[in-house]
């Protein structure tokens, strides 16, 4: 099937379109339709016609963008009409959606000149936070957008304008670095006058680009000084006194070129003709002034972009607006400043520089190329990083330049912004920055070994704890090996001097082999044995590291299976004498998190045990839960409601952790569903100690807890971290094999926040 065949399929199939409306509410009875409408719903608007900027509070105004066009300039399609132009502002709200979390009307409007656009949206500005003007012709758009920004108290942001701007001049910023430029020394050539090549134009001025440097093209020629056919007041801005009069006399000995025009517009011959390491922004949508093949045939100097999402340095708008409007709607913010869209372009080209996540190498092609360079000048669309980046940029300009309402605390807002992003960030986060914090306290970093040195995994996720100051990883393994490793995948600056140790050529590895040898003498190991052990696999060696106290943590299992990562820790370190060895994933979705247990380690636990894992997964979500830990002791049985000894057992568990730990609000033995709905329990059984739906459920043995936690996994749409080793001396934590750099990081965190918290 083709992209028309693919392409039509997609917005014809099931529900019709891409977008629908959802409530934020639950409306499940009778007393929640009364506070949804009538006649709660008279209290809200008593409120905002007493105060009206109480619609900020009461209602879904300050997330709510209408992207408006008249459909006279939609994608390279031209002047379709406002219903052609549909499918365009749809995807459009998909996009606010899905990247910040925005929620979008698209207005289509069948409006023939800007005054009746104008009309429009003034009255619709009692519905909306701000308006995304889009696919609307120049020069209309330039007079639409310059009105509604006198006129409303909303922002109004024309992304065909900006939108490119900023994200082709964070582009520029750092192709000039690459390159060795001063972007005031640059000699450009913009051609195409529409909406986004003057807001281009002007936005390269702003960055620093002299004006008389700059020669605008228009499908006449240069726009110079003196010209009158086919110029607008827009145009005039950029006339330039040269006596070039053709596209191909401009680019010639140009260090810049900006093509928003049409495909075909730019030769081999006039690029051939630019200056050294030529840039080359060849953005005409769906195909470029010139393609980057026939670029590279006549210059393999030069660095490119364009439009398209197949050729590396995709300037694609998607980049700026959800997050810049992100940013404006979270402070109240009245307008889009020249400051806010500034700081949009400074964030999105350092985040370019920032080492790229594994989550983010994933969904591109050739991934491992990825790395700020020429092919590597803007990050990708999919970088989640962008909305912890941009949006505050811009929240902070608007702040700065006292065009928001309201005045929020930036810390807590990058908190805010990654709970949109799900859970797992605003989780991750904060132990992170715990850690930070600690380690800075006591004026040190504690160690991790990490048996598994020549896996580049690892020595990845190395370079990321150690750079933000997590912990000091000490890698096992060659040595030369590893080096050249590092060197292979440029982490030789960010690993410069860290640990590396090889068990087969060190001073230790004698006495290790002694003191292994004391522990297991008796249960069938032998001196050579011991040493063999100790040189051969080096998660012996690691044990030994952390028992000795030479090392604070262990992480691995990224290559091996489970029992054979943690065997060795378990012969050397062992589990303390009060606990239970017990394997815990915490579950996270975007709105709420659980812990299971135990889901890795004890095939089928007795009461006694049972009860203990409970206690330990208990203390353990106290820490890391954002409310208080409620324990559900699971089984195919309600109460008592089947006699069965598999039951009993847990029914026994239960008791026990009562009475040991009275403080624990617990209950069971109870089935799932009852667990987590308290509507349901106390329906049933409304004698249930549970307070609440429980967050903390205890499994009856490891073949329901491993399979539950996976279906979660998987079908249940959680992210997990883990798992999580309770019941050892030290801490050691055993990665799930073949995990990526993420889940290393997380899990290696947690590791350490353990420690610290003597856990």
């Amino acid at each position: 099937m083709g992209l028309r065949e693919d392409a039509l399929n997609y917005h014809s199939k099931g529900r019709k379109g891409k977008i629908e409306t959802g409530i934020t509410k639950e409306c499940k009875n009778q007393k929640d339709i009364t506070l949804a409408y009538s006649p709660g719903v008279a209290e809200p608007c008593k409120e905002i016609a007493r105060d009206p900027s109480l619609v900020y509070e009461y209602t879904a105004k300050g997330n709510l963008v209408a992207v408006v066009t008249n459909g006279t300039a939609v994608l390279g399609l031209g002047a379709i009409g406002p219903m052609a132009g549909k499918p365009v502002m749809e995807g459009k709200a998909v996009l606010f959606k899905m990247f910040a979390d925005i929620d979008c009307y698209d207005i289509e409007l069948n409006a023939k000149t800007p005054e009746e656009i104008i009309s429009a949206c003034r009255m619709l500005e009692p519905t909306f936070g701000g308006i995304n003007l889009e696919d609307i012709k120049a020069p209309e758009c330039f007079e639409v957008e310059e009105k509604l920004r006198e006129e409303l108290d909303i922002p109004v942001f024309h992304d065909d304008q900006h939108g490119t701007a900023i994200v082709s001049g964070a582009a520029l910023l750092n192709a000039c670095e690459i390159t060795g430029r001063n972007i005031s020394d640059v000699k450009c050539v913009v051609n195409g006058a529409g909406a986004a090549a003057i807001a281009c134009a002007q936005m390269y001025i702003n960055l620093g680009l002299k004006k008389e440097n700059l020669i605008l093209c228009d499908s006449k020629g240069v726009v110079y000084k003196g010209r009158t056919e086919g110029m607008n007041k827009y145009k005039e801005r950029f006339e330039n006194e040269t006596r070039k009069r053709t596209l191909a006399e401009a680019i010639e000995g140009a260090d810049f070129f900006c093509g928003l025009s049409v495909a075909g517009a730019v030769t081999k011959e006039m690029v051939s003709t630019m200056a050294r390491d030529p840039i080359i922004f060849a953005m005409a949508n769906p195909d470029p002034e010139i393609s980057p093949m026939d670029i590279k045939s006549v210059r393999q100097d030069a660095i490119i972009a364009t439009g398209r999402s197949d050729y590396p340095n995709q300037v694609n708008n998607v980049l700026g607006y959800p997050y810049i409007f992100r940013g404006t709607m979270d402070v109240l913010s009245r307008r889009i400043n020249e400051e806010m869209k500034m700081a949009a372009v400074h964030a999105i080209a350092a985040l370019a520089k920032e080492d790229i996540p594994e989550s983010v190498t994933k969904s591109y092609a050739n991934s491992s190329e990825l790395g700020f360079g020429r092919e590597y000048l803007i990050p990708k669309p999919f970088d989640p990083r962008l909305l912890l980046r941009v949006a505050p940029a811009v929240a902070k300009a608007a702040m700065d330049t006292k065009v928001s309402r309201k005045n929020i605390d930036l810390e807590q807002y990058v908190d805010q912004l990654e709970s949109r992003l799900g859970i797992l960030q605003s989780v991750t986060r904060k132990i992170k920055r715990n850690v930070v914090v600690a380690n800075r306290t006591h004026g040190k970093k504690l160690k991790v070994v990490l048996p598994e040195g020549t896996s580049p995994k690892i020595l990845k996720a190395a370079e990321i704890v150690r750079s933000e100051g997590i912990c000091e990883p000490i890698l096992i393994g060659n040595i030369e090996k590893i080096k050249q490793l590092i060197q292979e995948i440029k982490l030789e600056k960010q690993l410069a001097g860290v640990e590396i140790i090889d068990p087969s050529d060190d001073k230790r590895t004698e006495k290790y082999a002694s003191l292994l040898l004391e522990k297991r003498a008796r249960k069938g190991v032998t001196r050579m044995g011991a040493y063999e052990l100790m040189t051969g696999d080096h998660h012996y060696f690691a044990s030994m590291m952390v028992d000795s106290g030479e090392a604070d943590a262990f992480c691995s299992g990224v290559h091996h299976n489970y029992g054979d990562t943690l065997r060795p820790a378990l012969q050397i370190i062992g589990t303390k004498a009060d606990k239970v060895l017990a394997g815990i994933y915490m579950l996270l979705w975007k709105d709420k998190s659980i812990f299971v247990a135990d889901t890795t380690v004890n095939i089928n636990s007795n009461a006694e045990q049972l009860a203990q894992i409970a206690i330990q997964t208990h203390d353990m979500a106290k820490i890391y839960l954002n409310e208080l830990p409620r324990v559900a002791m699971l089984s195919f049985s309600n109460f008592g409601s089947t006699k069965h000894p598999e039951s009993d057992k847990v029914c026994k568990a239960t008791d026990i952790v009562k009475r040991l730990r009275p403080d624990i609000e617990i209950d069971g033995e109870m089935q799932a569903d009852f667990a987590l709905s308290s509507e349901l329990l106390e329906r049933s059984y409304g004698f249930s100690t549970l307070k609440g739906p429980a967050n903390v459920l205890i499994f009856p043995d490891l073949t329901s807890g491993n399979i539950a936690y996976k279906l979660l996994s998987k079908l249940g749409g959680a992210t997990s971290i883990g798992p999580i080793l309770t019941g050892m001396k030290k801490p050691v934590n055993v990665l799930a094999r073949n995990c990526d750099i993420e889940e290393i990081v997380n899990l290696i965190t947690f590791t350490i926040h353990r420690v610290q918290n003597g856990m």
